[in-house]
This record gives C-alpha cells, sequence and structure tokens, in this order.
C-alpha cells in the first residue's frame, strides 16, 4: 500500500522556451530526473511544446500548491532533439536575413532572435529599437522571403543584454545572463548596473541615519560650541552632511557631530 504523503511530493523545475524569455516555473513528477540544459516536452495552452531547463528541480513550496502551474510531460527524444536543433539553426541564420532586410529598409533596429512555429507557417522577429519604427515593408519583405506570417516583437534593452549575454566589470558573467529571474529598475545595458541592487539594503540604512535635506540643525564648532543651519545635501556612503549657515557659508559635517529637528536635546532649542 503506497504512503499518501510520499505521493503528494511535486516539485518545480524552470524552464525556458525561448532564449529572449525568462525561465517559468513547471511541475515535474518526482520520477523524472532532470539538468540544467535537458530538452524536455512542457504543456501549453493549446498543445505541447519544447523547452530547454535552466534551473535545477526543488521541492514545491506550500504556499505555491494551490497556483496552477504547467507541467513537464517527459523528455524530448532524440529526434525531437535533433529536430528542436535544426530548426534553431534555421533561426539563426534567418537574425542574419532580417538584419540585412533592416539595413536595406534603412531602419535603426537590432534584430535579436526570430522564432519559427513547427511547420513554418508563422515567423516571429524579436528586435529592439530606441525610436518608434515604421517596419511594415520590412514585414512584406520577409513575409516573401520566410513565405510565412511575420510578427515583429520587441523587446527592451535589458532582455537584449540578457540574449546577447557578456562580462561585466567584476569579471564574471552578467548575472541577467546567468541566473536572474526578473529585472529590478536597474541593469547593464545603457542602466544602472544590477549588481548596484545588492548594494541597495545598505545605502537604505545608511540613508536612514541622515536628516532630509532643509531640515534645521546644528553642527558642532568644537570647544562645547554650535552654529545653527540647515542641511543642504547628504553623503550618503560619507556619513557626512553639508550644512549651510546664516552667513552664506558651507561645511561638510560628520553625522556624529550633527543635531537636527526632532531630536529630543535640540528640540526645546529649536521651538524656542
Amino acid at each position: 500500500m503506497s504512503d499518501p504523503e510520499a505521493a503528494a511530493v511535486e516539485y518545480l523545475v524552470g524552464v525556458r522556451l525561448r532564449e529572449v524569455a525568462k525561465a517559468e516555473d513547471y511541475l515535474v513528477a518526482e520520477d523524472l530526473e532532470l539538468h540544467v540544459g535537458d530538452l524536455v516536452i512542457v504543456s501549453m495552452e493549446g498543445g505541447q511544446t519544447v523547452g530547454e531547463v535552466r534551473r535545477p528541480r526543488r521541492l514545491l513550496p506550500d504556499f505555491k500548491r494551490d497556483r496552477p502551474f504547467p507541467r513537464v510531460l517527459r523528455l524530448v527524444t532524440e529526434a525531437e532533439a535533433h529536430e528542436w536543433r535544426e530548426r534553431r539553426e534555421r533561426e539563426k541564420r534567418a537574425i542574419v536575413t532580417c538584419e540585412h532586410k533592416a539595413r536595406d529598409h534603412r531602419l535603426a533596429i537590432k534584430v535579436v532572435d526570430v522564432e519559427f512555429t513547427p511547420g513554418a507557417r508563422r515567423t516571429t522577429v524579436y528586435f529592439n529599437a530606441e525610436e518608434r519604427v515604421d517596419f511594415r515593408d520590412l514585414v512584406r519583405d520577409l513575409a516573401r522571403e520566410f513565405r510565412a506570417r511575420v510578427e515583429m516583437r520587441q523587446i527592451g534593452a535589458r532582455d537584449v543584454t540578457k540574449v546577447m549575454d557578456g562580462i561585466g566589470p567584476c569579471g564574471r558573467q552578467l548575472c541577467c545572463s546567468s541566473y536572474l529571474r526578473k529585472f529590478e529598475p536597474i541593469g547593464n545595458c545603457g542602466r544602472l548596473k544590477c549588481c548596484l541592487l545588492y548594494e541597495f539594503s545598505l545605502y537604505e540604512e545608511l540613508r536612514a541615519r541622515l536628516p532630509r535635506v532643509n531640515t534645521p540643525c546644528q553642527a558642532s564648532c568644537g570647544g562645547g560650541g554650535c552654529m545653527s543651519g540647515k542641511i543642504r545635501s547628504l553623503r550618503v556612503l560619507k556619513q557626512s552632511v553639508i550644512v549651510g549657515f546664516p552667513d552664506g557659508t558651507e561645511a561638510e559635517v560628520p553625522i556624529d557631530q550633527v543635531t537636527w529637528e526632532g531630536r529630543s536635546h535640540i528640540k526645546a532649542q529649536l521651538e524656542k
């Protein structure tokens, strides 16, 4: 007789359907051993498709048990893997074709990926552009080239960086290409670097110790005396502030030598 608790054990694995797409969670049976890089058949709306395992198997958390995850059905056969890789090679050649056609039409776009549906009835071109472009003539040209209906799909600069991959200033592979599951509002593609996010909690902690700009304050002058002024700007990492005084002068003062509004030991003086 089987153990009902053991039968209830479920796992999640990260699978992506395209290089330009992020890996999503899929349910996987306990007896299906998968590794990063494996090609699998997954369920999707309207049928099945091939995906690539990008995150290893892990236990399904209790708080996610009520979510409707798609499933990994099985590993691909050798024939399916061969067909998938062959189609991928055709898609890579199509990227070059699309780039040449875009230049012929004098369109300032970067073609990142091309997707052929099985049977080649529809072709999707993934591109990035800094400005709005009219690609109607390009679509007609590509439709004749591929003998299929063509759809243009614009993706962001950060998605382009993720697909193209690269080495960051730290000397390692870009985080977005290796393991990041989602983009925060910073990045290494004309945007701020994603690694700044790792330091954000420290910035928040240091900033919380400082007063707001334009807050009335008193700065130690040495010898037990203080001068009243206002906070003009902050030096978060140095943990100091620029204080402006009534005579028009300014000075950078370490935060441990400044008292400001709201602190009990100077509040009474400020209210006078």
